[in-house]
């Protein structure tokens, strides 16, 4: 499940994969996460990074701490996952696509129209 070759840490990948639990509803609204012996004992990984990867959600928001109980998630923990990875994934992915389209001499309409290709091949796949 985690990429321990890759370079993107170990952390921020345990953050992500809970992110993704609560967008399937997997975890829901004030419901409590696993904690970080649970993520360590899954992942198999040190305790230590497992609550490196709740804490960087509990600094977003996304999850919240009950004194001795652990993490739960936050009521708009849906709307700031996706706002993020509108933010920060989808137009990082986006600069890359025009950036390449650029280089191929393609101009907007030509890349609009792939995406819109591309998303219709997508809808009819599931």
């Amino acid at each position: 499940m985690l990429d321990t070759e890759g370079s993107k840490p170990i952390y921020i990948q345990i953050s992500e994969w809970i992110e993704n639990e609560i967008l399937k509803g997997r975890f829901r609204v004030d419901e409590k996460v696993y904690s970080q012996y649970k993520l360590a004992d899954i992942f198999t990984i040190n305790p230590a990074t497992a609550a490196k990867g709740l804490n960087v959600l509990a600094n977003e928001h996304i999850l919240y701490d009950k004194r001795g109980l652990g993490k739960f998630v936050a009521h708009d923990a849906i709307e700031i996952i996706k706002d993020k990875r509108k933010n920060q994934t989808l137009k990082g992915l986006m600069k890359d696509i025009v950036s390449e389209a650029s280089y191929l001499g393609l101009d907007q309409e030509t890349v609009l129209s792939l995406l819109k290709e591309t998303y219709d091949e997508m809808e009819d796949d599931q």
